[in-house]
């Protein structure tokens, strides 16, 4: 059956949607459902045909979508997260991306028969891991933070560096039987890091002035960054065979760590369109590939497949972490974890088309291989990364944090006293404002909307496992109740009550909202307007002498207990449906207003 090109846009568009909506139900890299979905509407049904419907655009414009994915993966990466792992991650991605791609070409030359050059082309394509891939399943796996940044830096940082190896195989694949070849294909290597670097440096400082100064109005902040790179982009490849990828993400990388400079509503822009780009990419990217040569590569290169997962990457951690505070089993980890994504499948279905172009014998080859190996890698590590860090016990113990909706007065005060008690808060807000003075104060935040798709890939909730509804806009609370209850379990989310509560035709069914905030009557109003007469946030312990009915019964002062801290150091929260009933050896933590005795009240009359 052929559609026609609008009908097979659309399609495309809306199997993406469900792919994406699919996984973040089932918490799984989104990348796998949209790899099966490209090959039964492409190869299997027929219903898709990306050489029909874009031409010679297709390879060109998947070049300009992989550049704005990996400037925006660039963009969140920040120096002071890998402080004292930063040998590790140069490691990584030099010395281990060299090992890997060594194992990989001779277990291709050798179990595959190809020609040595294709080997290596092959070898340089799955050197690169993916950050659309690893940030889903970190989100799912959530092992210990030193692990989980290793994987996400040298995801983003050995993408570029993968597909300039794989243009230096590339090189040697057509100048074979030509001499100097490998000088040749050296020199080219060498000056697409050089040329990448320094337009991408020059690019992010030059954005950097820009921003910073103030000298383009707030809407036309995105659509200079995205022009930039684009641009920037396709003058390096201009000047040096795939240099662009790494100007591209020298240029996040710089601009991520420069002062002065705000990137949240940059990244804002660029959540959504990565979110489409990725996903159209892998479904018309597989949709390109024929089913019939991914069965026929056999037994043989699922063994190809078993060495990059049981012996490159092993060996290429291994040396890597020689010296590093890592213990044995966040090494395993390290070493298992290592998914392919969208830079080795659009790198390989473009020198695939250039060899077969020039009659190279193999080359039809190299795309299912490819994505075998990304399917392989994505699908096996989906399954059994958790239960692994389970097992060498490195992933993060039982969630305290808190994700707490909003960064206001009554937000910061409640998050304050928890980090204060050794409970981990992050704030979330869409007001600059806020989170500014909540990082002032020293709270951890993330300006943005808490529901958004920037927020699924890039807000780190290891350890965290309650959500607090405590903005003023019981919109947003509601939402991210009900997007955190499938993350944290119905019984963690929790947001403040209402007064339009009386008027059931207004409100929000109960079963959306989570459990209702320390009572039916703490509204944000009320809570700020007791913040602003004096009234504090204060931990008091529970003895045999002093219960919690003396704790409430204290004269002249007025209490709103709001948790209960058990003797494991188990917080509880005080709900309507829910009262916890403090104990000997417990701790309640409460807001407290303290009222004038009739004495003092009398004194100040005279």
């Amino acid at each position: 059956m052929e559609l026609s090109v609008p009908l097979q846009l659309a399609l495309i568009t809306v199997v993406a949607f469900v792919c994406q909506w699919a996984s973040w139900r089932i918490k799984l890299p989104a990348i796998l459902p949209l790899l099966l979905s490209g090959l039964l509407l492409g190869s299997v049904a027929g219903l898709i045909q990306p050489k029909q419907l874009f031409g010679d655009l297709l390879l060109p414009g998947v070049s300009l979508a992989v550049s704005i994915i990996l400037f925006e993966g660039a963009l969140t990466l920040r120096f002071s997260e890998i402080r004292g792992l930063e040998k590790t991650v140069r490691r990584l991605v030099t010395w281990g991306a060299l090992i890997t791609w060594g194992v990989v070409t001779l277990s291709a030359w050798g179990l595959l028969d190809l020609p040595l050059e294709l080997a290596l082309l092959f070898g340089a394509l799955v050197v690169v891991t993916g950050p659309t891939v690893i940030v889903p399943l970190l989100r799912s796996v959530r092992p210990k933070a030193s692990v989980a940044r290793l994987l996400r830096w040298e995801g983003i940082v050995i993408d570029p560096l993968g597909a300039i190896l794989a243009v230096l195989a590339y090189e040697l694949v057509v100048a074979t039987g030509q001499q100097g070849a490998l000088l040749h294909g050296l020199w080219l290597f060498f000056q697409a890091i050089a040329v990448g670097a320094a337009m991408g440096g020059a690019v992010a400082l030059a954005l950097s002035a820009l921003l910073s100064r103030h000298l383009v109005p707030e809407y036309l902040r995105s659509f200079l960054v995205l022009s930039s790179v684009i641009g920037s982009f396709v003058l390096s490849n201009s000047i040096s065979e795939e240099s662009g990828l790494v100007t591209v993400t020298v240029a996040g990388i710089v601009m991520a760590n420069r002062k002065g400079v705000r990137t949240d509503d940059i990244l804002h822009f660029k959540e959504n369109l990565s979110v489409m780009l990725i996903s159209v990419l892998f479904i018309v990217l597989a949709a390109r590939l024929e089913m019939e040569q991914l069965l026929s590569l056999g037994a043989t290169a699922l063994l190809v497949l078993a060495i990059i997962q049981l012996v490159a990457r092993p060996l290429s951690v291994w040396v890597a972490t020689l010296g590093s505070s890592l213990d044995w089993r966040e090494k395993a980890l390290l070493a298992w974890i290592a998914p392919r994504g969208i830079v080795a499948a659009a790198v390989s279905a473009l020198f695939a088309q250039r060899l077969e172009e020039n009659g190279v014998a193999g080359a039809e080859l190299l795309v299912p291989l490819t994505f075998m190996v990304i399917i392989g890698t994505v699908a096996l590590q989906s399954v059994t990364a958790r239960p692994l860090a389970r097992l060498l016990k490195v992933a993060e113990p039982g969630p305290r944090g808190f994700l707490i909706i909003g960064a206001n007065p009554v937000a910061r005060a409640i998050g304050q006293t928890l980090s204060q008690n050794n409970f981990p808060v992050i704030l979330t807000d869409s007001s600059w404002e806020s989170i500014r003075t909540a990082r002032m104060e020293g709270l951890p935040t993330f300006y943005g909307n808490p529901v958004s798709s920037h927020a699924d890939q890039y807000l780190d909730l290891v350890g965290y496992g309650k959500l607090l509804g405590l903005s003023p806009r019981r919109e947003l609370n509601t939402m991210a109740t009900m997007r955190y209850r499938l993350e944290f379990g119905e019984p963690n989310v929790y947001s403040l009550p209402w007064q339009s509560e009386k008027e059931e035709k207004h409100d929000v069914a109960a079963h959306h909202r989570g459990a209702t905030l320390f009572g039916p009557d703490m509204t944000y109003a009320r809570l700020a307007s007791l913040l602003s007469q004096g009234a504090d946030i204060r931990k008091t312990r529970i003895t045999e002498e002093f219960d919690f009915k003396a704790y409430l019964a204290v004269e002249n002062r007025q209490v709103w207990p709001l948790f209960a801290v058990d003797s494991k150091d188990r917080i509880h929260v005080f709900t309507s449906e829910s009262q916890p009933e403090p104990r000997p050896g417990w701790s309640v933590i409460g807001l407290i207003k303290e009222e004038e005795s009739a004495e003092e009240n009398g004194d100040q009359a005279a």
